[in-house]
């Protein structure tokens, strides 16, 4: 079976000591870092399956550490954030994470969270291997789990990727944004209607040629989102 590492990213050792003791009581091998320059050293050295990163870290703050992550990886990352502003999280969810936890927060959460995450990162949601629409413009490479604009890495993060393939699995079909979160994101999934709109924004930010008119990931006015790509 495979051992799954975790990058913990927090400044408060008691937190990063009892995160870890329950992640690695679950199974999985812990890195911690309580920097953000540690936190961008130790991924590049061990490029772990998943970073859990407090937004409140000293030098490098979490809303910067994540950015930079996400310019080279779609590694899922699960943010810690003591601010409760339902804003403050999609602001958060726009800049690349992929679910988030309040503090404080239960640590037996968390690793439900993390196992959450990393079952929907690795299951195949397409009908598929390998799906081409309009004449190579966008691949969806199902094996290998990326999608290719225009012959390039979008590199979509693994909660964008769900929720394409979740649409294009269903082209022309109609999804209320509640069946969007329930099929492609679980039902332990708390971002709401609002995080869902931010993943679809980052998305067609990534694969449309004109976000605001899109051709892959259409808006069905007072319903919802639909898939509206032909395969070639």
């Amino acid at each position: 079976m495979k051992t799954y590492t975790i990058l913990v990213a927090d400044d408060e050792p008691k937190i990063v000591d009892v995160m870890s003791g329950y992640l690695q009581k679950a199974g999985y091998s812990v890195i911690c870092a309580f920097t953000g320059r540690d936190a961008l050293r130790l991924f590049e050295a061990n490029r772990p399956s998943l970073v859990i990163l407090d937004l409140m870290l000293p030098d490098v703050s979490g809303e910067d550490v994540c950015m930079r992550l996400r310019r080279t990886s779609s590694v899922p990352i699960l943010m810690l954030t003591a601010k409760h502003a339902e804003q403050d999280r999609i602001d958060g969810l726009h800049l690349g994470a992929d679910d988030y936890v309040t503090k404080p927060c239960s640590p037996k959460e968390v690793v439900a969270r993390v196992g959450a995450i990393l079952r929907r990162s690795h299951e195949h949601e397409t009908l598929a291997s390998r799906l081409v629409y309009h004449s190579g413009d966008l691949v969806i490479d199902n094996d290998k789990q990326c999608v290719l604009k225009s012959g390039v890495d979008a590199s979509l993060t693994f909660m964008e990727y769900r929720v394409l393939t979740t649409l294009c699995r269903y082209p022309g079909r109609v999804f209320k944004r509640e069946e969007l979160i329930e099929t492609a994101f679980g039902m332990d999934f708390r971002g709401g209607s609002r995080a869902v709109d931010a993943h679809i924004k980052n998305l067609r930010s990534k694969i449309e040629d004109n976000p605001k008119e899109p051709v892959y990931v259409q808006t069905v006015y007072g319903i919802g989102y639909r898939f509206g790509g032909m395969e070639s």
